[in-house]
């Protein structure tokens, strides 16, 4: 956690720790049977925290003695502060005064539709949305003609898209197995009944209309199967409550019950786990019924606070976090030294570390992963996260040491629990690509890829700050300073490009953890601080 230098610490202020010299050599050359070797527990000087804000004595106390003593509420981009306040869901139907819109410019739209593909096309569009008008849901859907050309394909059903929401597109195939075209049907939804009569609504898997041959009989594409009432942004926004547990624990138990991957949440940092934390999260087409349902059944986690957003949150979307913290076990010489510190933490702030959680409670630490997988050593960071580990119980480090020495897969898949995500998602695909260790690393979600690289910048800012501090004091501003620009407010600025390697090497960017690594949002802008000549 930040502000550990506030307790007694074991080194002096003045000392500096190098930074660890860790090997990141790939161990998977090691020699069958021998022994793997542990790491210990990280210590704060192994990630870089080795400076403190005073030289005050300080005094000790124990962090965390229960998870109710450290509690955390993320602050969103937009200042609030995310807290748990009720379990109602969103009124999902549609106002009478979006329902009394105009209707869409039919015949300005048939003439886009001829432009773009054509008088045949246009004249069976307009035949079908006739009998749409007459039959409603009787009105079958109709293929228009062959298209080869995938870009084309791509850009009408965007105009389908945009033009006639109340109508759904997919693409089949010719029994040749080589021609292509776009096949139309009416989907259901407040805008299709009223546009063309109360009947109308979606039927998947009918025979469509049109010349023999296509395989126009299979079920429609589920993308566009399951249809999303067109008012509602697509992603289901909830604040996600949870005690004594991870972020990345907590999510796999609703994505189970919900049928979903882990993958599917977005949200834009993790959390302690042995803690009391609120944060966003989101789900990309999911109703909030669904989710509500799940609060009787959810032990130390509760969902709500429900709303229909455009976006979907990623990493690093958030202002901050807020923390309230208990001591427990409080030892100092005196009540004026516990007073005199807690001032200095008032009136002088604290470094702004990054915790020992931050690089996780394994024997082998995410900034080691990160640092690999930011130098293209796929293999490497592949056995960094499969290798025996120390502190973990011994039928695991059983199951890791049996993989490492015989390589059985299937044996390793089965014995591993559905909470080591990383771990199995490496094997089965590695089942399936043996000795494609980039594609191994690629079946990990995307959020935990990240956090492996997000650690090891965090693993250089503490070194970077630390040696900030010991050269030149805590503070003042000094020549050379990153300083953030005034005229430009929080969340603006340019994103800083990372994927190019001017050596041509290759490098992380084959993992998509390029720019985005950098907070996938526009940060704010800063300058190099020059002191102004009189």
């Amino acid at each position: 956690m930040r502000c550990r230098h506030f307790l007694n610490p074991i080194l002096s202020p003045l000392s500096f720790a190098k930074p660890p010299s860790r090997p990141l050599a790939c161990r998977a050359h090691a020699r069958a049977g021998a022994p793997a070797q542990r790491r210990a527990a990280l210590a704060e000087p192994d990630v870089g925290i080795s400076r403190f804000a005073s030289s005050l004595p300080g005094f000790c106390g124990t962090l965390k003695q229960r998870y109710s003593d450290f509690i955390v509420h993320e602050v969103a981009r937009d200042g609030a502060l995310v807290r748990l306040t009720s379990f109602d869901v969103p009124d999902e139907s549609v106002d009478a005064e979006e329902e009394a819109d105009p209707d869409l410019d039919l015949p300005q739209s048939l003439e886009s539709f001829r432009l773009l593909c054509g008088d045949a096309d246009c004249d069976a569009l307009r035949e079908f949305l006739s009998r749409v008008s007459e039959d409603g849901s009787n009105a079958l859907p109709f293929i228009l003609s062959p298209d080869a050309d995938k870009a084309h394909r791509s850009e009408v059903h965007d105009f389908f898209k945009r033009n006639f929401k109340f109508l759904a597109t997919d693409t089949v195939e010719h029994s040749d197995g080589v021609q292509r075209c776009i096949r139309v049907r009416l989907k259901s939804g407040p805008r299709g009944r009223r546009n063309f009569g109360e009947k109308a609504r979606s039927r998947t898997g009918m025979s469509s209309s049109g010349p023999s041959g296509w395989r126009d009989d299979r079920p429609f594409d589920s993308r566009v199967s399951v249809i999303w009432p067109y008012h509602l942004g697509k992603y289901l926004r909830f604040h996600l409550y949870k005690e004594n547990k991870d972020t990345q624990e907590a999510l796999r138990v609703i994505g189970k019950m919900l049928g979903l991957q882990p993958r599917s949440f977005g949200f834009a940092g993790t959390k302690d786990k042995r803690a009391i934390t609120t944060q966003q999260v989101t789900l990309f087409r999911v109703h909030a019924t669904r989710l509500a349902a799940l609060n009787n059944k959810l032990i130390g986690i509760k969902v709500g606070d429900f709303n229909y957003v455009k976006e979907g949150l990623v990493l690093g979307q958030l202002m901050g976090n807020r923390f309230t913290i208990t001591l427990r076990s409080v030892v100092a010489e005196s009540e004026d030294v516990i007073k005199e510190a807690v001032d200095g933490l008032i009136n002088s702030g604290f470094i702004n570390y990054y915790g020992l959680q931050r690089f996780g409670s394994a024997s082998v630490p995410n900034h080691l992963i990160g640092a690999a997988l930011l130098r293209g050593e796929w293999r490497n960071a592949v056995s960094l996260i499969l290798d025996p580990r120390e502190g973990e119980c011994d039928d695991m480090n059983g199951v890791r040491e049996h993989y490492k020495e015989h390589g059985d897969i299937d044996a390793a898949i089965s014995n591993f629990p559905r909470r080591l995500i990383a771990e199995r998602a490496i094997l089965q695909r590695l089942k399936k690509y043996p000795g494609n260790y980039l594609q191994a690393l690629m079946a990990i979600p995307r959020t935990l890829r990240l956090m492996y690289v997000h650690s090891y910048q965090s693993y250089l800012w503490n070194h970077a700050a630390s040696m900030r501090v010991g050269s030149y004091g805590f503070l003042g501003v000094i020549e050379g300073d990153l300083v953030y620009k005034k005229e430009c407010s929080f969340g603006e600025g340019p994103v800083t490009d990372a994927s190019k390697d001017d050596d041509g090497r290759t490098n992380a960017s084959e993992m998509g953890i390029s720019a985005e690594t950098l907070m996938e949002e526009k940060i704010q802008s800063v300058k190099v601080y020059y002191r102004q000549s009189i």
